[in-house]
């Protein structure tokens, strides 16, 4: 099974890609709409640019997670990952409140300009960069088990859509329909919300030891099934970074020596990484008796 810190260094790959996709995107996007006169494909360039912050704060917070354990971090630095995906929640908020705001303008200011189809076709092209950077990123997010690659790879997406937006946009004015152009940056300006708010959420109730318990019920049950365990006094979890922390409290039978007790506590950390790739369990064990029942 694969090391955590190697599962991070995989990650880095992905904030690599979506770095090397960005800029070169966003330079390619603001030159194209400056001299074809497309403010929508400018403005999506821009957008990129930070972007571009984003996927650092990513690597970063990658690279953080990865420094092993000291005197001022016992349990190591696997939550800068959480914070990195704070942060690339900011960053996604203010471009989607960017795009809202702009979008509101455009209905009443609209521009005469009318820019060269070349304009949507480099949004189009740029939309398909886009929605592969996502998949790979996606893909390998859910692979390698990483919350911030996976707020990355939601960050991309939202790109993929704004290029989207954009170049319906473009054709919109060129066949006459202008106001379209502000009706779809709007949609799509809500939906960078939308997203940047899912990720803090899930940022924040992590970083507030906050955990699914519909995962716990599951973690339990494979607890329980576990030979030798009589009952289960206490179960908690939590999200460090990438990974889960356990700690169980089994009670197990009175009369069993320390070692065939230990045994048991080996069983149920084996059956939580085979089970549910839980590196982490601490497993305290009490004396199961009858009157306590």
């Amino acid at each position: 099974m694969e090391s955590y810190e190697h599962k991070l260094k995989q990650g880095e790959r992905g904030a690599l890609l979506s770095i090397g996709a960005y800029v070169i995107l966003s330079l390619v996007k603001i030159g194209t709409g400056y001299f074809t006169r497309s403010e929508a494909l400018t403005a999506d360039g821009i957008n990129n640019t930070t972007d571009i912050a984003v996927s650092m704060a990513v690597l970063i917070g990658l690279r953080m997670a990865r420094k092993p354990p000291d005197s001022d971090h016992p349990y190591g630095h696997m939550r800068a990952e959480t914070i990195a995906s704070m942060v690339a929640s900011f960053v996604m908020a203010v471009a989607g409140l960017q795009v809202v705001l702009q979008a509101a303008r455009s209905f009443w200011d609209r521009s005469d300009g009318i820019p060269d189809l070349s304009a949507a076709w480099v949004a189009l092209g740029s939309a398909v960069v886009m929605g592969f950077v996502y998949w790979y990123n996606r893909r390998l997010a859910k692979r390698v088990g990483s919350q911030s690659l996976m707020a990355a790879a939601y960050d991309n997406r939202s790109d993929a859509l704004v290029s989207l937006g954009a170049a319906a946009g473009i054709l919109c004015s060129r066949l006459g329909l202008p106001i379209l152009d502000p009706a779809a940056a709007l949609a799509v300006g809500i939906v960078i919300c939308k997203t940047a708010w899912d990720i803090f959420s899930e940022a924040t109730h992590a970083l507030t030891d906050g955990f699914d318990d519909a995962k716990l019920k599951v973690f339990r049950q494979t607890v329980t099934d576990t030979p030798g365990v009589k009952r289960i006094r206490d179960i908690r979890g939590r999200v460090h970074g990438s990974s889960v922390l356990l700690d169980v409290v089994v009670e197990v039978n009175a009369e069993l020596s320390v070692g065939q007790s230990h045994g048991i506590s080996d069983d149920i950390e084996k059956r939580m990484l085979d089970e549910h790739r839980i590196e982490k369990v601490h497993v305290h064990i009490e004396p199961y008796l009858e009157q306590e029942r």
